[in-house]
């Protein structure tokens, strides 16, 4: 069943850096765009408009980096997983077209990279870099041990907010704790419909996820989520003093993520699939309203 195809492709290199391309998911842009919107939520609500132009390109940078290396070490991790799934066979360490020693290279380059990128900001942003650096390591093998690691995703790939306040303001204060939390329950719900693509696979082959721990209730565990995330949100908003402007952009991406239930209602694995890439509006959604309110102001 093709349902990747809703995640549209950009060309990749030929030969062997095309196989590295695949690897880092060059061709698939969907999961560097998730991680984005928030890392430049919390840019916009730290500097109180326009960011420092080496901060928004180091964080910007940074952000499709650690991507790249976290789907490196997660092929890695899941190159017993992958063969056993549709959506996943054809990846290179799954297809056997790159070796383990090869992608555990790949992640090494990397993460080098991204970290002399973070060394060009301060102190604190660097230590807290060491904790994101962890986090994205170790959060493929959650599958393993808990049906929890979508959660274990949203503190991951959400670490880009405490440090983008850290590098702006030089402290990680309230606000950007909520908006993390905003984040968390966010990125949970957008991969549960991720893994609601893979849940027959995934209980086949031993894995686990939050699709196959909602079971039956999936959809309204879902409604959940999406209600305690635009919640949080709401918190941020008042927190940071935002008006009218960002309710609006918040009030759209509601409406988007009703649009989610309707594609996903019969949970047949092209529409959850939709469902988990149509977040990208979501995102853009919320960042137009804050920048749109600071614009007004």
């Amino acid at each position: 069943m093709g349902y990747e195809r809703f995640d549209a492709p950009v060309v990749r290199p030929p030969g062997r850096l095309g196989q590295y391309w695949k690897l880092i998911r060059g061709d698939k842009p969907i999961g560097v765009l998730l991680l984005l919107w928030p890392t430049w939520w919390a840019l916009w609500l730290a500097a109180g408009g326009m960011p420092p132009w080496w901060t928004l390109v180091v964080f910007t940078l940074g952000v499709w980096l650690t991507r790249s290396a976290g789907c490196v070490i997660n092929d890695y991790a899941d190159r017993w997983l992958d063969p056993k799934v549709e959506r996943t066979r054809d990846r290179p360490l799954a297809a056997g077209r790159v070796s383990g020693r090869e992608a555990l290279w790949v992640f090494a380059v990397l993460m080098l990279v991204a970290f002399a990128l973070v060394w060009t900001m301060n102190g604190l942003t660097i230590a807290l870099s060491g904790i994101a650096a962890f986090l994205a390591a170790s959060y493929p093998y959650l599958k393993r041990y808990t049906y929890l690691p979508q959660v274990y995703l949203g503190l991951a790939f959400g670490f880009g907010i405490p440090m983008a306040f850290a590098a702006v303001q030089g402290t990680v204060p309230p606000l950007a704790w909520l908006l993390y939390a905003a984040n968390i329950l966010w990125a949970t719900a957008y991969d549960t419909w991720y893994a609601m693509v893979d849940r027959e696979d995934d209980i086949r082959a031993g894995s686990k996820s939050t699709a196959i721990l909602f079971g039956d209730l999936d959809l309204v565990i879902q409604g959940v989520l999406y209600a305690l995330t635009f919640a949080t949100l709401l918190l941020v908003g008042h927190r940071a003093g935002l008006g009218a402007a960002y309710w609006a952009g918040l009030g759209v991406g509601v409406l988007l993520v009703v649009y989610e239930f309707f594609l996903a209602r019969h949970r047949e694995r092209g529409p959850c699939f939709r469902a988990f890439l149509h977040n990208n509006w979501v995102g853009a959604a919320v960042f137009a309203g804050i920048v749109a309110d600071q614009l007004l102001r």
